[in-house]
């Protein structure tokens, strides 16, 4: 994969995510394991989430480093990831935390009947064989004033993949009463480097 092709979800048709769980925390965007990429991400996640403890569903979760931050800023979190080594990592990493990890697939998540405050998903929906789709069916699992928080962007230069925030914005607009993009291509600190491609945020009130 190229530099552009690692975020979760990029590729996601070919790649084998039980393979690359092993390295997966290496990019600094994933494992944050550098303090200023783990505050940049805590910060944002800070203002886009509920300020008060939550319910969070993070769809795509990987290795679950979003949902530890989430569960450190005191949001009880249910993680669902179609990968068995993504899920068993991410398991690892929340152990003995307000925490639920399910391997599942990210459009149609394995939680029945139950509902959530915001649904967090980073670098995934671009990837699904249905955008439109997957994002009414997250629609019915938010409780009446929950939220969207949906990371997203454009990679790449010559083939470029992704989805653009205008494109994002006019899939969320029959389904939330709020919509705000947040750009995030020139915050290096999140990305553990300077990129110039688009990335962006985008939180929707339902």
């Amino acid at each position: 994969m190229t530099s552009e092709n690692t975020h979760r979800g990029a590729g996601a048709p070919e790649a084998d995510w039980d393979a690359l769980a092993a390295g997966f925390d290496d990019e600094p965007d994933h494992g944050l394991r550098d303090s200023s990429a783990r505050a940049a991400w805590a910060d944002r996640l800070r203002a886009w989430l509920p300020g008060h403890p939550a319910d969070l569903l993070d769809l795509g979760c990987g290795t679950g480093s979003l949902s530890l931050l989430a569960v450190e800023q005191g949001h009880r979190v249910t993680g669902v990831d179609r990968s068995p080594a993504m899920v068993e990592r991410a398991r690892a990493k929340l152990a003995g935390r307000s925490a639920e990890i399910l391997c599942g697939d990210a459009s149609a998540p394995p939680v029945g009947e139950r509902s959530f405050d915001a649904v967090l998903v980073r670098h995934v929906l671009w990837a699904l064989p249905d955008p439109a789709g997957a994002l009414g069916h997250w629609r019915g699992l938010l409780r009446p004033g929950g939220r969207f928080v949906l990371v997203e962007g454009v990679w790449g230069t010559h083939s470029p993949v992704g989805i653009a925030a205008g494109r994002l914005t006019a899939l969320l607009e029959p389904l939330t009463r709020r919509v705000r993009v947040e750009p995030l291509s020139a915050h290096a600190a999140l990305w553990g480097k300077e990129v110039d491609d688009e990335r962006y945020a985008v939180v929707a009130t339902v």
